[in-house]
């Protein structure tokens, strides 16, 4: 067995393990709640790796464990862990997909295919960080189409670790600020900061692609010029 092959069986087996011991219960706060409090270098370790492990194999919860981690350790320290550990397990997911997954990304996402590469042609790294930003497009998706682009691998890690980082910073907050609720009633949650953290997170979405909208109109705007 060649190492394409023996790559590819391990990471079914890794997805097999996934779903077969239902290890996504361990992706809810509880877990890394408790966790954090008696070992919190350890916890932080364990959250990053299962953070890169969930992206990377594009498995479902990455939104959640954004969210979780706002709740669990607060606005800084979930920023800086989830930032970097969102763009490594996305560029796995995009290592992965050039490497071993060619065929079925190509048969399975081929429409996303053409207007990605398109896209690249027309506008290069600025196209990516367009996607990153306004998420017209599923992450995962990006992550494995991209993978069959010609874009270099340090582009695509430093383009999604500057285009995510917003998106993260909105999603962060919102739990952090879900993390601050001391009861769980009417009056506990509906606190002014957390319904803002939930307006900035449902409105973020269209406030981008308006900005996307004129800087690229303006950058077309000055090539004609």
């Amino acid at each position: 067995m060649n190492i394409r092959a023996t790559l590819v069986v391990i990471v079914i087996m890794l997805m097999m393990v996934f779903y077969r011991f239902d290890l996504q219960q361990y992706l809810d706060g509880n877990f890394f709640l408790q966790l954090y409090q008696e070992k919190p270098l350890l916890t932080i370790g364990v959250f990053f790796l299962a953070y890169v492990a969930v992206t990377g194999l594009s498995l479902p919860g990455a939104a959640l464990m954004t969210l979780i981690g706002g709740v669990i350790f607060g606005l800084w320290i979930a920023l800086l862990v989830i930032s970097f550990a969102s763009s490594l397990g996305a560029t796995l997911a995009f290592l992965l997909a050039r490497s071993l997954l060619q065929e079925p990304v190509q048969t399975k996402f081929g429409s996303y295919l053409v207007t990605v590469n398109e896209g690249i042609a027309k506008d290069g790294a600025f196209y990516l960080f367009t996607l990153r930003l306004i998420p017209v497009i599923p992450f995962f998706v990006i992550n494995l189409v991209m993978g069959l682009t010609p874009i270099r691998t340090w582009t695509f890690y430093w383009v999604s670790q500057v285009g995510m980082l917003s998106g993260t910073v909105v999603f962060v907050n919102a739990g952090a600020q879900l993390g601050q609720v001391k009861e769980l009633s009417i009056s506990g949650i509906l606190t002014p900061s957390l319904i803002l953290s939930f307006a900035v997170l449902a409105a973020f979405p269209w406030v981008v692609r308006k900005i996307m909208e004129k800087v690229k109109a303006r950058l077309v705007a000055l090539d004609d010029s």
